[in-house]
């Protein structure tokens, strides 16, 4: 199966500021019923038997980041704009990303990547940039959409509920 990250929006069947029911029940229907992992937790992350992890956090009753964890096999994709976020090696991902925004390695985690204009970020546990054999660092883990603040610092939250009001 096919998942295309909509920034902001969301990932079919889930979507950014949906109620944490519609989460569950979205959530749940990317489940294959035929090979349940005993992994899943219901409301937390399902694991599908490509490897893909698919994972949920709310906050408030409101769905606010989808996560997607990087498949074992080819059988789930996991695209931006054509591109497959998890079989392309990171640094070369960061690149062609750099074609569609800004995209910088995250201060706190030089090995990991956030487009902040997009509210993706990129994940892997160590960079690797030279040794394909290395897939935990050559390739990304996992990646991240949001809703708008969710990176925000408490100052920068309290001035976007000001300019709300």
């Amino acid at each position: 199966m096919d998942f295309d990250l909509a920034p902001s929006i969301g990932v079919d069947p889930l979507r950014i500021g949906m109620t944490r029911y519609s989460a569950n029940t979205a959530l749940e229907s990317l489940r294959d019923l035929t090979a349940v992992s005993e992994s899943d937790r219901p409301g937390q992350h399902v694991f599908r038997p490509s490897g893909l992890m698919i994972s949920i956090h709310c906050t408030r009753d409101m769905l606010e980041a989808i996560e997607l964890g990087r498949p074992s096999t080819s059988t789930d994709r996991v695209f931006f704009r054509g591109l497959d976020v998890f079989a392309i090696p990171a640094r070369e991902l960061v690149h062609r990303m750099g074609e569609y925004t800004s995209i910088e390695a995250d201060p706190d985690d030089p090995a990991s990547f956030i487009a902040s204009d997009l509210l993706l970020s990129f994940w892997r546990p160590f960079a690797a940039d030279d040794e394909p054999e290395e897939e935990q660092g050559y390739y990304f883990n996992s990646v991240l959409l949001a809703r708008p603040g969710y990176y925000d610092t408490p100052a920068q939250a309290a001035e976007r509920l000001r300019q709300d009001s």
